[in-house]
């Protein structure tokens, strides 16, 4: 067991961690910055939407680690598996213990396929996919479908993207029409949630959209179980409307045959299945003080909202998927994080005060509305639209674009890759 002492240790290789390396040691390049992450692949996982519809390569969403390190950082290529702040220590998989002058979490999230009954067993195969997971079987299941009930759902977890699990539908549904099989085809979207979506101006486009494509919508429908062998998933109902009904969009007569069991559950029956896994905080940031112990932000790293510094252990910073924040866990959210927490560490360093709370809540979730279409929904805390002043100027954001798409498929990789993540964007 050998203990090493660092001035910045950042968990987390991923956007979050990277960026701020990258960011830090652009303005001194004399920082000593340790980055701890096991993996030896990095990947642009905002794609595998695309490569779950069959219009993005996989192989282009992946290189070497080793590749995206910023120049003067060190990487620890291993596990963190606890994280001590009461004495600035980071233990890791191999017994050694790294000891920090300041400390960045940014470890990303993780999928809990034990979170719903038989999701384990039936990932992967059986036409049960996820983007989150497997990709490239996605597009597999897509290809391979015949027509019936094309079933896409969410978790009632905070997830990467929430807008991830609708994007995949609306490319899946033109694929249909594409196919010749729409006229076959039920697809049915199932969210624990109260509406589509949060942001009221993008909303509004996104329910046109269900509508013009006969999205069968059901809200407050909570997945709790999936009967792979007989193909049914099984729902709680977490709400009726004031009639005591089942709140559903586009489904009057119930093509889908959907069946309630009992007084709160309801099958409905799936030829395809796509879904996003619940998901959570990494057990090791689950178990540390650095964490809210309690509450509906239990798990998640404490911050202030506005600075990313934990309140309770100053020389400690969040950002990315596990800081408790109220917005969305997107890589632009990232992007807009990283400034604010690279300031505030400088500003540490030099022992001032880390008073930059210019964070107001920023995220972007490019919602692709069919091959060629995309929505730029940019939002705040508050889910009050928040849109890039040059862009809003050149394009409205709000509805389905064919440049948004282009800037999707083209513009943001090229800008993670060669702006992003060596600290220039």
């Amino acid at each position: 067991m050998a203990e090493k002492h660092h001035q910045i240790v950042i968990i987390g290789a991923g956007t979050g961690g990277i960026t701020v390396a990258a960011q830090l040691l652009r303005k001194n390049k004399s920082l000593d910055v340790v980055i701890v992450d096991p993996s030896d692949k990095h990947y642009y996982q905002p794609a595998w939407t695309l490569v779950g519809a069959g219009t993005f390569d996989y192989k282009d969403t992946v290189r070497d680690q080793a590749s995206v390190i910023p120049p003067g950082a060190k990487w620890i290529q291993e596990y963190a598996e606890e994280v001590d702040p009461e004495n600035n220590a980071v233990k890791l998989r191999n017994g050694d213990t790294l000891t920090y002058d300041f400390l960045v979490a940014s470890p990303g999230i993780q999928i809990d396929l034990d979170g719903i009954e038989g999701l384990k067993e039936a990932m992967g195969k059986n036409d049960v996919c996820s983007n989150y997971v497997d990709p490239d079987y996605t597009w597999e299941v897509l290809q391979n479908f015949k027509g019936g009930n094309a079933l896409f759902t969410q978790p009632a977890t905070p997830i990467k993207c929430g807008g991830a699990p609708q994007k995949i539908m609306y490319l899946a549904d033109d694929h249909f029409a594409k196919s010749g099989i729409k006229d076959k085809t039920n697809v049915i979207f199932a969210t624990p949630g109260t509406s589509i979506f949060g942001v009221p101006e993008f909303a509004r486009t996104l329910m046109n959209a269900i509508n013009r494509k006969g999205i069968i919508l059901k809200f407050y429908h909570k997945l709790v179980k999936i009967d792979g062998e007989n193909k049914k998933a099984i729902y709680e109902l977490t709400a009726t409307d004031e009639s005591n009904c089942i709140i559903t969009v586009n489904d009057d007569n119930n093509v889908i045959h959907e069946e309630i069991v009992g007084t709160t559950r309801l099958t409905i029956p799936y030829d395809m299945m796509h879904l996003a896994p619940p998901q959570s905080a990494p057990d090791f940031i689950k178990t540390s003080k650095i964490s809210h112990q309690e509450g509906g932000s239990k798990g998640w790293v404490k911050v202030d909202q506005n600075s990313l510094q934990n309140p309770d252990y100053p020389n400690v910073f969040a950002l990315g998927d596990v800081a408790a924040l109220p917005t969305a866990k997107t890589g632009a959210a990232v992007r807009k994080q990283a400034p604010v927490v690279v300031d505030n560490l400088l500003k540490l360093i030099a022992h001032k005060e880390a008073n930059n709370k210019g964070y107001t809540g920023y995220s972007s979730c490019p919602l692709v509305t069919g091959y060629g279409k995309m929505v730029l929904a940019e939002f705040g805390y508050g889910n009050k639209r928040m849109s890039d002043p040059i862009l809003s100027k050149l394009v409205d954001t709000t509805k389905e674009q064919w440049s948004m798409w282009i800037l999707k498929k083209y513009g943001l990789p090229y800008m993670y890759w060669n702006l992003m993540l060596r600290g220039k964007a």
